[in-house]
């Protein structure tokens, strides 16, 4: 990445300091009108006017369930394309923008460094923000924020794989200091659709993120990386629940919810029936739907709206304490390109997750404004969610809005184009509950004080302390958290425990009562604390092994994840007792079955690789990587794609693929150097196989080479120099193929 650093020079000398007052009345806005059928449902609108609206005209257009309301925070010109906020300790909201996303439909300028991240607070307690700073300037699309303490901001930026921290020293809003916080130069080329977001301090003290096959640990002033067993699903949004439980969507592939079955570290894993995979991925929108990557497939023939999720992003849990109680562990959903969130119930059926609608066969929040783009959900220190809109005109990279594609005309015929440089930030609230006003002071607080909002009734409040806790490493509040983790509520012993293992401070007497707690969620956590407990004490897992019949299966199964990297003969027993003892548990045997066979595959892989040359196994090794960090998205981790309302794959499977294994490796280089539409074989797919043509050979002829020795396949490697033989006989090319075409073209002959 040439440009990767230029950013960090100067940013010490910036100095300005913005402010704006956003003056808004924080009544609510009444709704315009809207036809409905006889059941209720609002009828769709055919015409809507895609002129972009102020943020008072907007929330006119944008309905919900009778008794919730949406209340403006922030908007242009205060912010401009936000895409994620996070508070620190004070309630400072961070707000990462994305300034040079899609400023026309060819995406020009997208790689300038003229991105920021503003620092906005409310001085006057109004819940409306009207004081902003530039945090931080001259950025490349910053997508993560992980506020710390002392000023702290990790930040991660599109085509990095390092992790950046900004900090603002004398306390006047903006960034004086920065730092490579964990340094990867590893190339990291993909579409920008196509990387991490996330960075989310999850209930274990880990940092989570999408797509890189990686967690993180703070510690002092550096980020350290845990590599995990395989890829983290993508794209863009993270969420988790109370219970440390994480919540993925994967836009590349149409699927809005997945891998919550079990954490990340153990590997991914999903169930066909974890919901209905046609009813739950049938979308609602209460407007037409003009500017769809797939084309006419992707509407309903009724109304043209989007009949699928296609860029599902934005999730999170709500745990806050200001809206109804039925709606706190709720999933929501944002889907930008339907105009609507999604707001699904999650239930827990014998340690196995369902999701579900709320609604049947409509959505919790649909607008009728064409502009309305919502990327991203959040509980915020009050109790209430908030709703980042990036209020954008062209919600698709350039990649999927080229010439010849499908979109670029819809895209112009609404002038959508136009509208750049907004953005809104709002609260959701509801008529029985008020938003909470004392403001958090966690940054200024004492350790003592922080270990009390361990019993905080809002997540967002209990998640900060632990997170201070565990940065400040204050051993002075040892007892309290060893009496809040005997006596406190479910929650507050539950971060207790997690903030002594922060602490490093967890110890025999306090674990053996912990896992003997009446609370099922409270042994769940104890026994995952032990994997890292066993490190410190190996009589752990003696203590452990008593869990085997513990009556909640949510236990057991987290028995056998936590043994799953323990190398001592006991731990590999404790597994083998409980498939044996329960073997008609799918969490039990689905998981370690899915697991065994990708060691297997692991292995296998790795005995392919051994028979190669050197520059071939190196080929391969490489494609692997940049395979399972991207391509698994459309074509499935094994290969054989993924599948979404069971029916059909958004990508063809490359296992077994005869044009994979028969088709002449110049074919597959023109594919991936210019994309590929239309049917393939027979077959539409809702997505195009994009250009990587951006990239440089040996990346293109590492990927190719490694799908054709892998999934089954058995083809030759491709060189890099037959990749640079087909960009010398196609330059001057810019449009991608389609099937037909490529069977028209004859093979180059090789230089000798």
């Amino acid at each position: 990445m040439k440009h990767n650093h230029k950013w960090l020079l100067g940013i010490t000398c910036a100095s300005a300091v913005l402010f704006y007052t956003c003056k808004v009345t924080q009544k609510y806005v009444t709704q315009y009108p809207v036809q409905r059928d006889a059941s209720g449902r609002i009828l769709v609108d055919m015409h809507p006017d895609p002129t972009p609206k102020s943020p008072e005209e907007e929330m006119k257009h944008i309905y919900m369930p009778a008794g919730y309301h949406l209340q403006l925070v922030a908007s242009e010109p205060m912010v401009s394309a936000p895409v994620a906020i996070a508070w620190d300790g004070d309630a400072r909201m961070y707000v990462a923008e994305l300034n040079t996303y899609m400023l026309d439909v060819n995406g020009t300028g997208e790689h300038n460094a003229d991105c920021k991240i503003k620092l906005l607070e409310d001085t006057n307690g109004d819940g409306v923000m009207d004081k902003m700073t530039v945090f931080a300037d001259h950025l490349v699309l910053p997508r993560t924020l992980q506020p710390l303490d002392h000023g702290r901001l990790l930040v991660s930026l599109t085509w990095s794989n390092s992790v950046y921290c900004f900090q603002d020293t004398n306390g006047d809003g903006v960034a004086d200091k920065n730092w490579i916080a964990y340094e990867n130069h590893g190339t990291n080329t993909n579409n920008l659709e196509h990387q991490k977001s996330g960075l989310v301090w999850n209930l274990d003290n880990r940092l989570y993120l999408t797509y890189d096959p990686v967690r993180y640990t703070v510690k002092g002033d550096k980020v350290i990386p845990d590599t995990l067993m395989e890829g983290a699903p993508p794209q863009w949004g993270l969420g988790n629940d109370d219970y440390g439980r994480l919540f993925f969507s994967s836009a590349g592939s149409e699927v809005p919810a997945l891998d919550f079955q079990q954490n990340l570290h153990y590997g991914q894993l999903d169930f066909r029936d974890q919901y209905d995979p046609i009813d739950f991925n049938a979308v609602w929108p209460i407007v037409t739907t003009p500017d769809v990557q797939g084309g006419l497939n992707r509407l309903r023939k009724t109304d043209s709206t989007l009949n699928h999720f296609t860029a599902s992003n934005g999730q999170s849990i709500f745990r806050g304490d200001r809206l109804p109680a039925d709606m706190k562990g709720d999933l929501f959903i944002c889907e930008p390109v339907g105009r609507l969130i999604r707001r699904a119930k999650v239930t827990n059926t014998n340690g196995k997750i369902f999701l579900k609608n709320a609604y049947d066969k409509s959505e919790f929040i649909a607008s009728t404004d064409l502009n309305f783009r919502p990327v991203n959900t959040t509980t915020g220190p009050d109790g209430c969610m908030y709703i980042v809109d990036m209020y954008h005109g062209i919600i698709q990279e350039s990649e999927w809005t080229k010439a010849d594609s499908y979109l670029r005309p819809k895209i112009q015929q609404k002038g959508l184009q136009t509208n750049v440089g907004r953005g809104r930030i709002y609260r959701l609230v509801n008529d029985a509950y008020k938003p909470n006003k004392v403001r958090p002071h966690m940054l200024e607080e004492t350790s003592a004080q922080l270990v009390e909002h361990l019993n905080s009734p809002n997540g967002w409040w209990r998640d900060n302390a632990q997170k201070l806790l565990v940065l400040r490493q204050d051993k002075s509040v040892v007892p309290a958290l060893k009496t809040l983790a005997a006596g406190g509520g479910q929650l507050a012993r539950i971060h207790a425990l997690w903030t002594l293992n922060g602490l490093n401070e967890m110890d025999a007497e306090t674990f053996g009562k912990a896992l003997k707690d009446p609370d099922a969620e409270v042994r769940k956590t104890t026994v995952w604390i032990g994997e890292d407990f066993m490190k410190k004490d190996s009589h752990a897992i003696d203590v452990l092994e008593k869990m085997e019949n513990d009556p909640s299966a949510d236990v057991r199964f987290q028995l056998l994840l936590t043994m799953r990297f323990v190398k001592a003969d006991k731990g590999k027993q404790i597994i083998a007792d409980l498939l044996k003892n329960y073997p008609n548990d799918p969490m039990l045997t689905y998981s370690q079955t899915t697991f065994e066979n990708k060691i297997k595959a692991k292995a296998e892989q790795i005995v392919r690789q051994k028979a190669l040359n050197e520059q071939s196994a190196k080929l391969v090794g490489q494609g692997s990587i940049i395979f399972k960090q991207l391509c698994f998205t459309c074509h499935g981790t094994d290969g054989k794609g993924v599948f979404n309302g069971g029916v059909t794959s958004t990508a063809p499977a490359l296992a077994g693929n005869l044009d994979v294994n028969n088709m002449s490796s110049d074919k597959l280089i023109r594919v991936l150097l210019y994309g590929l539409s239309g049917p393939i074989r027979g077959t539409a797919y809702t997505d195009v196989m994009p250009a990587l043509g951006g990239n440089d050979n040996t990346y293109i002829a590492s990927v190719l080479s490694y799908i054709r020795s892998d999934f089954g396949n058995k083809a030759p490697v491709v060189l890099p120099e037959d990749v640079q033989r087909i960009r010398d006989a196609t330059v001057g090319r810019t449009n991608g193929y389609t099937m037909a075409e490529l069977d028209t073209i004859k093979p180059l002959r090789r230089r000798r």
